[in-house]
C-alpha cells in the first residue's frame, strides 16, 4: 500500500491527524505520481494551498504537461489567484489534450472579471477545437444567454439537447424555451415549454409557460396553466397579476379583479397587482374601491409614477381639483415627474381659476404633447377663453395638419380667422 493509499484509508476511517502527519512523507519522498494523486486528494478535502504546492512542484519539473498545469490553475481559481491561473492557462499549447478545458476555465475567468468579448474569445477557441463537444457547446449558449443574446444560444442549446436532456442542473429545453420566449418568439417556445413540463412540473416553468402563451395571444392556455400554478403553489405570486390581465383579455372582467385581489391577499405589498386592482375597478365602476387601491400602492413606493396618473386622472374625473394640484404638486416636491402631471395640473388650476399656473402647465405640456391631439383642442380652447386668440389659432392649425377630418378644430379655425 502506497502512502498516498495510507492517507486515504485514515480518512475515510475518521483518523484526520494521523493522515495529515504522513503528508510530508509524501511531500518528501514520493514520486511524481503519488505527489500528484495527494495534490488531487488535498483539493478535494478543501485543502487547496496545500494542493498548490505539489502542482507548483510539479508544474516546474514538467512544463509541457498539460493535466497538471490545467490542475494547477483551478487550484490557482479556487484561492482567487485568478491572474496566476490565466497566466498558466495561457501556456497550454492548442494540441494539447486540455487545450479545450483551459479555454473553457479562462473563459470563466475573463467572464469573472468583466471581460466579456475575451470570454467569447476563449469559448469560439473551443468551439473551433472541438464543435461536437457538448460541454463547449453548452458553456457558449449559456455566455450568450446570460448577454441577453437569445438568438445566438438557440442554436447551440439544440445541438446540445441532441445529445444531453439536461447539463450543469440546466434542463436544455426549459432553456430553449426561455430563451425564444425572451427574444420575443413567443409562440415558438410554448411547445420547448410544454416538453419541459413533461420532464420536470414546477413552479418556475408552469409560471414561464403561463406568462408566454399570454404574450403569444392564446389566453385560455395561459389561464391553463397559471390556474393550474395557483392549485400547486398559491404563495407564487407573479401569478396572480398575469392570471388577472389573462382574464381581463377573455372579457371576464369580475374574474379577473377576484383574482387582483386574491393575489393580494397573498402579498398585501405588491405595488403593481395594487395598480391592476385600481384599474380593474374603475372599469367595474367601483371608483372608492379603485382609490383605495391606488392610494395603497401609493403607500407602498410614493415615486409609483404610473399610480399617481391613474389617480389623478381619477380624482379629475370626479372633479376634485384640490385634491389633485395637491398629490401632483407634493410628487414634484419629492422629485417625481411626468409630462402627465403637467397636463393634469393645467386642466385641475384652470378649473381653479388658477390661470397664470394653468398656463404655465399647459405650455410645458405642450412640449411633450404636441402631436396629442386631445390635448391640443383642450390647450387651444383655453388660450381662446384667456384672449389669446393668435396663440389659439397656432395651435387649431396644428390640430388640421395633424386631422385634417378634424371638422370642429377647422370650424373654429376659421372662426379664429375671421
Amino acid at each position: 500500500m502506497t502512502r498516498v493509499e495510507q492517507i486515504i484509508r485514515l480518512v475515510e476511517n475518521g483518523n484526520v491527524d494521523q493522515a495529515l502527519a504522513l503528508v510530508p512523507k509524501v511531500k518528501k519522498y514520493g514520486s511524481d505520481e503519488e505527489k500528484y494523486a495527494l495534490a488531487d486528494c488535498l483539493y478535494g478535502w478543501g485543502m487547496p494551498e496545500e494542493a498548490k504546492e505539489l502542482l507548483e512542484e510539479l508544474a516546474a519539473r514538467y512544463p509541457d504537461d498539460g493535466d497538471i498545469r490545467l490542475f494547477l490553475a483551478e487550484v490557482y481559481t479556487e484561492l482567487e489567484a485568478e491572474e496566476e491561473a490565466l497566466a498558466i492557462l495561457s501556456e497550454i499549447d492548442e494540441d494539447d489534450p486540455q487545450f479545450v478545458r483551459a479555454c473553457l476555465l479562462a473563459a470563466d475567468l475573463y467572464e469573472m472579471q468583466g471581460l466579456a468579448e475575451v470570454s467569447e474569445r476563449k469559448l469560439r477557441q473551443a468551439y473551433e477545437k472541438a464543435p461536437d463537444e457538448p460541454i463547449v457547446q453548452f458553456a457558449l449558449a449559456e455566455l450568450y444567454f446570460s448577454h441577453g443574446e437569445y438568438s445566438k444560444s438557440v442554436p447551440l442549446y439544440e445541438q446540445v439537447r441532441k445529445t444531453n436532456k439536461e447539463m450543469a442542473g440546466v434542463l436544455i429545453t426549459e432553456r430553449i424555451a426561455e430563451a425564444l420566449s425572451r427574444s420575443g418568439e413567443f409562440e415558438a417556445a410554448l411547445p420547448y415549454y410544454e416538453e419541459a413540463l413533461n420532464e420536470k412540473m414546477d413552479s418556475r416553468t408552469l409560471f414561464a409557460y403561463g406568462f408566454t402563451a399570454l404574450q403569444a395571444g392564446y389566453t385560455q392556455t395561459a389561464i391553463d396553466k397559471l390556474s393550474a400554478l395557483k392549485e400547486l403553489d398559491p404563495d407564487y405570486t407573479p401569478l396572480y397579476l398575469y392570471l388577472a390581465k389573462a382574464y381581463e383579455q377573455e372579457g371576464r372582467l369580475v374574474q379577473s379583479y377576484e383574482t387582483a385581489l386574491e393575489g393580494i391577499g397573498v402579498d398585501e405589498w405588491n405595488k403593481e397587482l395594487r395598480l391592476y386592482a385600481g384599474k380593474l375597478a374603475l372599469k367595474l365602476n367601483k371608483p372608492e374601491e379603485a382609490e383605495e387601491h391606488l392610494k395603497k400602492a401609493l403607500e407602498i413606493d410614493g415615486g409609483y409614477i404610473e399610480a399617481l396618473t391613474v389617480l389623478s386622472a381619477l380624482w379629475l374625473n370626479e372633479q376634485r381639483y384640490e385634491d389633485v394640484v395637491a398629490l401632483l404638486e407634493q410628487a414634484m416636491a419629492d422629485g417625481e415627474y411626468d409630462p402627465q402631471f403637467e397636463w393634469d395640473l393645467g386642466r385641475a388650476k384652470h378649473r381653479l381659476e388658477m390661470y397664470d399656473d394653468a398656463l404655465n402647465h399647459y405650455s410645458e405640456a405642450y412640449n411633450f404633447f404636441k402631436h396629442n391631439v386631445e390635448f391640443l383642442e383642450e390647450y387651444g380652447y383655453f388660450l381662446i377663453e384667456e384672449g389669446n386668440r393668435a396663440a389659439a389659432k397656432e395651435i387649431f392649425q396644428q390640430i388640421v395638419r395633424l386631422d385634417p377630418t378634424h371638422t370642429e378644430a377647422a370650424e373654429m379655425l376659421l372662426e379664429l380667422e375671421e
